[in-house]
């Protein structure tokens, strides 16, 4: 391997720095507090013992965040490939509609979507105008996956379009003249090429969607109590501290885990099976 000269190594001090204060450092503060005991401060497994109470909360967790990620990828994948198709021009306004809402907070957003599926939001009057009953869209499970659909969605799409922007096109145009139809040249020539961005789509929007708390709280009506509203109340109480400490580090394996598993499904991505 070729060593790195001083500059190279004066030049990532910084992100090294960065990385020990605020990620590892934070990292050992966690498991520090998950193996200790809250009193006396010994070494204990009684915190990650406890989880098993918690199961029922890992399980809608992993469930809201698996239906949020499928959903997104089956609206994001169509919509960056026709974005991709479309003129300079086009491509760019679509780009730009795109991560507009990217600009706005999450909270902001978040309460817009309050706005709309309240009681008395513009869904609910729109429908009373017709002359129907109201529905009651706050506080149930369709809510809060729309809401992870609605903030999340653009991270899926942007990776998928990236790919499918490099493709090049004669390989579209060799799988036709090998025979393959259109469905064959989507299985066996578009979707391994653009593999990498898929994973990555799916990454980026699983992730968030497992640990989120706001989107749960402002759109679940405190119904559904997510890991991330598990962890955010244990922290918030300090006889607590330590079961959520112990929380926070499984979330981070089961992340791992799937990070690692969707890497291996990556790996070999761009073979083509004509």
């Amino acid at each position: 391997m070729k060593k790195k000269s001083l500059f190279e190594r004066i030049a990532a001090a910084p992100y090294l720095f960065w990385s020990l204060i605020f990620i590892i450092g934070p990292l050992i503060f966690v498991a520090y507090y998950a193996f200790t005991d809250p009193e006396s401060g010994n070494f204990t497994l009684e915190n990650l013992s406890s989880l098993t109470s918690y199961s029922g909360t890992f399980g809608i967790s992993l469930g809201f965040a698996l239906i949020a990620t499928t959903v997104c990828l089956l609206i994001g994948y169509p919509l960056a490939y026709c974005m991709s198709r479309a003129s300079g021009r086009m491509r760019s306004i679509l780009t730009i509609l795109l991560m507009l809402p990217m600009w706005i907070s999450l909270l902001i957003r978040t309460y817009s979507l309050m706005a709309l599926l309240d009681n008395g939001g513009l869904i609910n009057s729109f429908i009373t105008a017709l002359g129907l009953p109201k529905m009651t869209l706050i506080g149930t499970e369709g809510a809060v996956i729309l809401g992870m659909i609605y903030d999340f969605l653009p991270y899926m799409v942007l990776p998928i379009y990236t790919s499918m922007t490099k493709l090049d096109h004669r390989y579209l145009e060799a799988a036709s003249d090998l025979g393959c139809n259109n469905r064959q040249v989507l299985s066996k020539v578009i979707l391994p090429l653009t593999m990498p961005g898929v994973i990555s789509g799916v990454t980026m929007v699983f992730v968030p969607s497992i640990s989120t708390f706001y989107i749960s709280q402002k759109l679940g009506g405190g119904v559904f109590d997510l890991l991330g509203d598990t962890i955010e109340r244990h922290f918030q109480h300090a006889e607590l501290y330590h079961v959520g400490a112990a929380i926070s580090l499984v979330m981070m394996i089961l992340i791992l885990i799937s990070l690692a598993i969707m890497n291996k499904f990556s790996d070999g991505g761009e073979d083509i099976i004509v």
